[in-house]
């Protein structure tokens, strides 16, 4: 099996995502990662999501989604001609002999401590996978109280943008 980030534009409407998410499972695909927030033309919204896969299945599901009315554009996006990031918060203990250590690997890791209590911090981490996932495996000694991790979000490389042709289709079936 294999990941497969898709990057899906879907008219801005209710129950879109229900329909997405309902053919996923119909299929017996379990999605790794799924990601939904408006684009830049508030009547788009873009669905990032992971999901593992191998090959010939995934074509089978992208002409599914490729049906349902609401879906304008769905494209795989390859790592290496994509930014894609996750956000993560993950709360750590930390008292007095121990916070040093803990703010110095936030520095080292690029990300930002958000919240200081007396026991604990709270920090902001953005970026791969690998990078949360070694994050999360450097913090662990400490004792980690809580986390909290958003699905990936992911676009092409470059100067082209995937919504232009979709929001002149939207436009048009108006």
């Amino acid at each position: 099996m294999s990941k497969h980030t898709l990057s899906v534009l879907v008219e801005n409407r209710p129950g879109v995502l229900a329909r997405v998410a309902s053919l996923f499972s119909r299929r017996g695909f379990n999605i790794d990662s799924l990601a939904v927030g408006q684009t830049e033309h508030p009547d788009i919204s873009r669905m990032t999501i992971v999901v593992n896969v191998e090959d010939l299945p995934l074509e089978q599901v992208t002409k599914q989604l490729n049906k349902l009315v609401n879906v304008l554009k769905i494209v795989e996006l390859d790592p290496s001609q994509s930014v894609q990031r996750e956000l993560m918060l993950i709360k750590v203990r930390a008292d007095a002999e121990t916070r040093s250590h803990v703010l110095e690997l936030v520095q080292l890791f690029r990300a930002r401590c958000v919240d200081v209590a007396a026991e604990a911090v709270t920090i902001e981490v953005t970026g791969t996978t690998d990078k949360l996932e070694a994050f999360i495996r450097v913090l662990e000694p400490f004792g980690i109280k809580e986390l909290v991790q958003s699905g990936m979000v992911a676009v092409g490389r470059g100067a082209r943008s995937i919504t232009d042709r979709s929001l002149r289709a939207l436009e048009r079936t108006a």
